[in-house]
């Protein structure tokens, strides 16, 4: 007579695949380059840490890191805008030309319906003409940049009213002084990934990324969820215009040149996939800190801003490549 025994295998030891798994985190690598970013800057500079230099770092983040939410949300469509900064700039004029007739409240209004509309301008050629967004959005940032440089008359308009320049005011904690529109960009994000993660419209932003057949045959209505899309690009885009009178009470039609540059690398740098359907706004906040340590580091040890745009180009395509490379694997 035989009896069966049952014999219980012991759970297998921990290996390096436990670390493996933490590396696989989409936010790991941008922490990890931010943190060696600081390192390396806090030797080279004596004056990175200080409590002074790391709020400039916060303050010359606030416009990129809000342009960069409205340029994450169109990448997760797999889209692209190339429009967004100009769109911020011509929001700063309008603001400078129209708050003596409308006063500070008005001038905000129109500002946001004409940052809308281009939005909505975007939105609607991308979706239901189904035109390439990177022909669009070049297109509609070439038309934008000269409208603001006709409307502006090639000058520029400094802002004195509080309301326009409301962001600019300071506040201390401690030792550590800020500006209300670093609390603005902090909001911004804290929204933004509420709505991507908490509604059903973030969900259709992911699922038309990632399937738009799959997501079609789910029920998601595509062309209306790009036209939300680009509409909200609009929307953040005056309120990034917003944040730069505060910063700097100066409306130029020449500012933020590289913003579409910045905004991209903050976003790609971040984790987010250009392919679309993949990424985080989180991430791309560390990829707009990435870009502002970068940034001031740089000039802190003395390089030219022109070769600051070469390491900042050369950031965009290592990225690029990194998330190309990620995304064979996983096929």
């Amino acid at each position: 007579m035989t009896t069966r025994t049952d014999t219980i295998s012991p759970a297998p030891p921990r290996t390096r695949r436990d670390w493996t798994w933490v590396a696989r985190q989409p936010l790991v690598g941008p922490l990890a380059a931010l943190i060696l970013a600081v390192v390396v800057f806090s030797i080279g500079s004596p004056r990175f840490l200080s409590p002074y230099n790391l709020s400039l770092i916060g303050q010359q983040s606030i416009v990129i890191g809000i342009l960069a939410v409205a340029q994450t949300i169109v990448i997760l469509t797999a889209g692209i805008d190339l429009s967004i900064g100009a769109i911020a700039v011509l929001g700063t004029i309008v603001m400078a030309k129209t708050v003596q007739s409308a006063g500070g409240v008005g001038a905000l209004l129109i500002a946001l319906v004409v940052c809308v509309a281009v939005g909505a301008i975007n939105g609607s050629l991308a979706s239901f003409l189904r035109l390439p967004p990177f022909i669009v959005t070049l297109g509609t940032f070439t038309a934008v940049a000269a409208a603001s440089q006709l409307y502006a008359g090639s000058a520029t308009y400094p802002v004195t009213d509080p309301l326009l320049t409301f962001f600019g005011q300071d506040f201390g904690i401690g030792a550590w002084r800020t500006t209300l529109g670093v609390g603005l960009l902090v909001v911004v994000y804290a929204v933004t990934f509420y709505v991507l993660n908490q509604t059903a419209g973030g969900k259709h932003v992911y699922a038309v990324g990632g399937n738009p057949t799959a997501a079609r045959f789910t029920g998601i209505k595509i062309n209306r969820t790009l036209l939300m899309v680009y509409i909200m690009t609009g929307v953040i885009a005056m309120i990034a215009a917003w944040a730069a009178l505060g910063r700097i009470p100066n409306a130029d039609p020449n500012a933020y040149q590289t913003a579409n540059l910045d905004t991209i690398t903050a976003v790609v740098i971040g984790g987010t996939s250009l392919f679309g359907g993949r990424g985080s706004v989180v991430g791309t906040l560390i990829g707009t800190l990435i870009v502002g340590v970068l940034r001031n580091g740089l000039t802190l040890i003395g390089v030219d801003n022109l070769y600051q745009n070469i390491a900042t180009g050369v950031l965009v395509i290592l990225a690029v490549a990194f998330d190309q490379i990620a995304r064979r694997r996983t096929q």
